[in-house]
């Protein structure tokens, strides 16, 4: 692979201030805040943070279940997209739909968080806008004026941290970072990871094998790394390696429960079944769904895999 550019494969280009070009272009679906026909849910923009221009897209189902005439409160799912670090963003056609999809089939009130993008925002600045978020929906429990969606419909007893790829990664790193915090009346219940991105500097199997895939190749892989990770670094920071031996795994040791999702055609594979090892060594109750059958991003493009996916979920929440 010796030609191949990783760089084209993402879908951007280099820049001499060491920012990224982003050419790829995927169709935006603007949010919904009035019911529509056709639509299971609602969804809404707000602002997070406008210094570091980040910002939130909240769904909500459009019918509201309901116990004797009151509306049932609904698990709240932070969601954390995939896009390798440098693209995407909730308005994107496949987040918005995925998101929308969690909302409705769950049922749930689904926060989606716009991070910021690699390179030009390293981590930790990622796990920083997701603490951000996990913070704001804390923040409208307990004001009098707190976003509607949230307060009225939410659960805070029930709220989840959800991640894809390296979406996945952001979710994993930030509930550590947040288990010390006072979240009242909000908690943490889980943390769903499906296929997240993890790394190292030793080659594992599954990247040797899938070294030449089609949708991750092994140098789109290390790229991500490349942009993403601070710099001087290499990927066996505990960012990228956490199964590496540090004091970091004092606090795996206080997440409650993680649902981790994977497929056995995904590069990232092997990665995720050694993170599922280390959380049982550290006594973390982890429950692991691997299909045999399958590759990275599949439930992005299968329908039928989205909603296995999505009854995984449920099954986990519930």
């Amino acid at each position: 692979m010796s030609k191949f550019d990783p760089y084209s494969h993402l879908g951007v280009s280099l820049n001499p201030d060491g920012t990224l070009t982003r050419t790829i272009h995927c169709p935006v679906t603007e949010a919904n805040p009035e019911p529509s026909p056709g639509n299971p849910t609602v969804s809404k923009d707000l602002t997070l943070d406008q210094e570091k221009q980040t910002w939130l897209r909240i769904f909500r189902p459009t019918k509201l279940p309901s116990n004797d005439n009151t509306v049932a409160r609904l698990p709240i799912l932070i969601y954390f997209h995939t896009g390798g670090w440098a693209i995407h963003s909730p308005s994107d056609f496949p987040i918005h739909a995925k998101c929308s999809q969690i909302s409705s089939d769950i049922p749930a009130i689904v926060v989606s968080v716009a991070y910021r993008h690699a390179p030009e925002s390293r981590l930790p600045a990622q796990y920083h806008d997701a603490r951000d978020a996990i913070l704001w929906v804390k923040k409208q429990m307990n004001e009098p004026n707190g976003e509607q969606w949230v307060k009225d419909y939410g659960d805070p007893s029930r709220c989840y941290l959800f991640g894809c790829g390296c979406g996945g990664n952001i979710a994993f790193n930030t509930a550590m970072q947040v288990a010390d915090l006072d979240l009242e009346p909000l908690r943490i219940s889980g943390v769903i990871l499906n296929q997240p991105m993890f790394g190292g500097e030793k080659r594992t199997s599954s990247e040797l094998r899938f070294a030449t895939d089609q949708i991750l190749p092994l140098p789109v892989v290390d790229l991500m790394w490349e942009l993403v990770l601070p710099k001087e670094t290499d990927r066996d920071h505990r960012y990228c390696n956490p199964m590496v031996k540090g004091p970091h795994l004092d606090m795996v040791k206080k997440l409650k429960r993680v649902l981790v999702i994977g497929y056995g055609g995904d590069i990232l594979v092997d990665r995720q079944q050694d993170l599922v090892t280390m959380l049982v060594k550290c006594g973390v109750q982890v429950e692991a769904r691997f299909d045999p059958v399958g590759f990275h991003n599949i439930d992005m493009v299968d329908p039928s895999r989205a909603s296995a996916v999505i009854n995984i979920v449920k099954e986990f929440i519930l």
